[in-house]
């Protein structure tokens, strides 16, 4: 029986996951995540999704062992320990679902060359996106710097594939390998100022799953008008699930195409908000560069301020503009702030403090439960 190691990332999940499905298939399946951050450097996860990351893999751990199956869990570097781990079951193949950040994609492209160097299958998947960054280009075959066009033409290409259901069983291995303690990863603070995130958030499949279909029977139909209203809690509350792979876009996708006429009245306006979190895949794979410098080059040389009392004010919502202020206190009490003052807090950062725009993102990073660097407070 064949045996095949499935590299769990920002896909902590069962349904629909391609990597796992088409592992299933095979035979023997061995779960494993690595942790293994300084390979993400400079955007390693912050505190915030450090502290999401515990409770996610905790979740899928159960998932796994409610099916006779269990998460392997080691330290990196990735490529060491996936050796590793496929030498003491015999495994013959590695499958994972694809990442878009750049240094993904350099350390995924050496370690399927080594891999198939030492014999074994190397394969990735399409797990977490609704279109790959390759897939969706201008008439001239070139990557869009607009979303407006971007999305007029996903919505020409009609609905992406139905979501795979998560697998009946997963064949173990003859012997499972040895797994550290979770808590051996130590993603938790030294100091508990987590308290805030725990109790606002419950991480998991399960609970991404209730977020979904809460959203879809509660405040579906009057998204369009309510969504830019930060102090109505009328937006899906899905962009930590989305990040961390608890629920994939085809899933949402799916279930906003199913509702009936009446009720369905805000599914484009929300979907359109999903191809945003698509649009920044598609402008980080095509322009990596713009994870830390401008998209335009003439912007590199703005006259920043250098003023850590403004910065600090901003990170620790003591500005005194109350908007501002109650955005950033939200996002380090709960880990989490409504799109419309982020960007509010963000153009306050930059168009009236003067301070670089990248001190925001790494405080974002740092502080958000849904690191993507995209436009994702659905």
């Amino acid at each position: 029986m064949e045996t095949t190691l499935v590299w769990f990332r920002q896909d902590l999940r069962l349904a629909d996951n391609p990597g796992l499905h088409a592992a299933a298939q095979r035979g023997a399946v061995v779960p494993v995540y690595v942790w293994s951050p300084g390979e993400e450097a400079p955007w390693a996860p912050g505190g915030a999704s450090r502290v999401w990351l515990h409770g996610s893999l905790e979740a899928l751990d159960a998932s796994l062992r409610a099916m006779g199956s269990r998460l392997i869990l080691r330290e990196g570097p990735v490529k060491e320990a996936l050796f590793a781990v496929a030498r003491e079951v015999k495994a013959t193949a590695v499958h994972w679902n694809r990442q878009y950040e750049p240094p993904a994609i350099a350390r995924d492209k050496g370690l399927k060359a080594a891999l198939v160097t030492q014999g074994l299958r190397a394969e990735s998947f399409k797990a977490n996106a609704l279109f790959e960054p390759w897939e969706v280009m201008s008439s001239e075959e070139r990557p869009y710097r607009v979303f407006t066009p971007y999305w007029n033409t996903c919505k020409g290409r009609g609905d992406p594939p139905a979501p795979l259901p998560a697998p009946e069983k997963l064949p173990p291995p003859k012997e499972w390998p040895e797994s550290i303690a979770l808590e051996a990863l130590k993603l938790g603070p030294k100091v508990s100022w987590d308290t805030g995130i725990c109790e606002a958030w419950t991480p998991g499949e399960t609970e991404a799953q209730i977020r979904l279909d809460g959203f879809i029977a509660q405040h579906m139909r009057a998204y369009e008008e309510m969504r830019d209203m930060p102090s109505q809690e009328t937006t899906s509350l899905l962009s930590p699930h989305l990040h961390f792979g608890e629920i994939s876009p085809r899933t949402i996708w799916r279930e906003c195409r199913r509702l009936p006429a009446g009720r369905g009245e805000g599914a484009t306006p929300y979907l359109r908000q999903i191809v945003w979190r698509e649009f920044a895949h598609h402008v980080l794979y095509h322009f990596p560069h713009t994870a830390e410098a401008p998209m335009r080059a003439e912007f590199a040389d703005f006259p920043w301020e250098r003023d850590e009392a403004k910065l600090r004010a901003w990170q620790c919502g003591q500005t005194g503009y109350p908007i501002v202020d109650a955005g950033m206190r939200q996002l380090w009490q709960t880990g989490w702030m409504h799109n419309r003052v982020r960007m509010i807090a963000a153009s306050f950062l930059v168009k009236d403090l003067h301070q670089h725009w990248i001190e925001g993102a790494r405080w974002f990073w740092d502080t958000l439960v849904d690191a993507d660097l995209a436009n994702n407070s659905f």
